[in-house]
């Protein structure tokens, strides 16, 4: 079992190795019982984004805690000029129905809503929108309801665990409620546990999922 000083210095590196974060030495690097706390600044919200994901993939590492700021070169974009580019965006990509999700934007700060038939629509719209410049946050309360039942999106997922190779499906459990997907049971890493949050995120019906999974020491 690896010390939070070697997982530590393991984040640095990740971050450093890391081709999407182009100023890893801004990132300050705290592990306490192998949760890591991510501090500093970033130039881009998807370098917040890409930096926990990078912290995530070190082995030992049980949580992140990102508390990274973003603060963009140059000088700030005006909000309408971001809500342009947002629609853009939507408009010229085939995978987001036309009309259906909508952006607000504040200071930087974007709210989207809406309604989907997928989740991995939901999540395109907001992988795209996160790589907007001016950007610095997003929340996302898009919808995803389509006509399926709890009882056979529970099965898809269960179906899905069993055929993924990064994933232990006898030690995961699912429940699935409100377009929810609530994930039970004990992974072996970090790493396994996002894959089963990413696997149950893209079944029909399902909008959120919560992870009640638990990384044994």
């Amino acid at each position: 079992m690896k010390s939070d000083t070697e997982i530590e210095d393991d984040v640095i590196d990740e971050l450093r190795w890391d081709p999407q974060i182009t100023e890893p030495d801004a990132i300050g690097v705290a592990v306490t019982d192998g949760a890591v706390t991510l501090t500093g600044s970033v130039p881009t919200y998807a370098q917040r984004l890409v930096a926990a994901r990078a912290a995530e993939r070190v082995y030992g590492v049980k949580a992140v805690a990102n508390e990274l700021k973003v603060k963009l070169a140059g000088l700030p974009r005006d909000d309408s000029d971001i809500v342009r580019a947002i629609a853009h965006v939507l408009e010229n990509n085939v995978q987001v129905p036309e009309g259906k999700v909508h952006a607000l934007v504040e200071g930087g700060w974007v709210t989207l809503d809406g309604e989907v038939e997928w989740g991995f629509q939901r999540h395109e719209v907001e992988r795209m929108v996160r790589q907007v410049r001016g950007v610095i946050g997003v929340t996302d309360t898009i919808d995803v309801k389509p006509p399926a039942s709890p009882q056979s999106v529970k099965a898809v997922i269960e179906e899905t665990f069993k055929r993924a190779a990064a994933i232990d499906a006898r030690h995961v459990r699912v429940e699935v409620s409100d377009h929810t997907a609530k994930l039970y049971g004990h992974v072996h890493s970090l790493q396994e546990a996002n894959a089963a949050r990413a696997a149950a995120a893209a079944a029909p019906g399902i909008s959120r999922v919560e992870s009640h999974l638990v990384i044994p020491p």
